[in-house]
């Protein structure tokens, strides 16, 4: 094939919506493809929220005192065994599996959690009473989250 033929396959190619050519001229045969364009992601640039400029103004008078320690609950930790969708009860609707101030038995259930739409349900692994639920109901979990505090 002639290379002015070509080059004019490949402008038409370049120019139009077609991604791809293919033309067979006797013995020759010659295939075009367009690439598709490539997509670079610009750097994201976060812009500070108004509340940052009252919390700045507050940061030294804090500077000297004792670094605040997150509150650790007190007492038996439920974890999340797996990632997934949290409930307290077994429907909307129903009365939560448990409560604070509820006591619990080893092996009762204590919640559900939706994993690739299966209900799981999540046993107490220990007997006590609730002290807390950490999580809300209908809210994401990861693998680990602290769940209940059983004192």
């Amino acid at each position: 094939m002639d290379l002015r033929k070509l080059k004019t396959l490949i402008d038409l190619v370049a120019e139009s919506g077609i991604s791809e050519l293919e033309v067979t001229e006797g013995e020759g045969k010659v295939r075009i493809v367009k690439a598709p364009p490539q997509v670079i992601a610009a750097p994201m640039q976060m812009a500070m929220p108004a509340a940052m400029p009252q919390v700045a103004a507050q940061v030294p008078a804090a500077i000297g005192t004792a670094p605040a320690t997150p509150a650790v609950p007190q007492g038996h930790i439920v974890p999340s065994p797996m990632v997934g969708t949290f409930y307290r009860a077994p429907s909307p609707g129903a009365d939560p599996f448990a409560q604070v101030g509820d006591s619990v038995k080893e092996g009762q259930t204590l919640c559900i959690i939706e994993a690739m739409k299966l209900l799981n349900e999540i046993e107490s692994d220990k007997t006590g009473v609730i002290k807390e639920i950490l999580v809300e109901n209908g809210q994401a979990v990861e693998y680990g989250q602290p769940l209940f505090v059983i004192g």
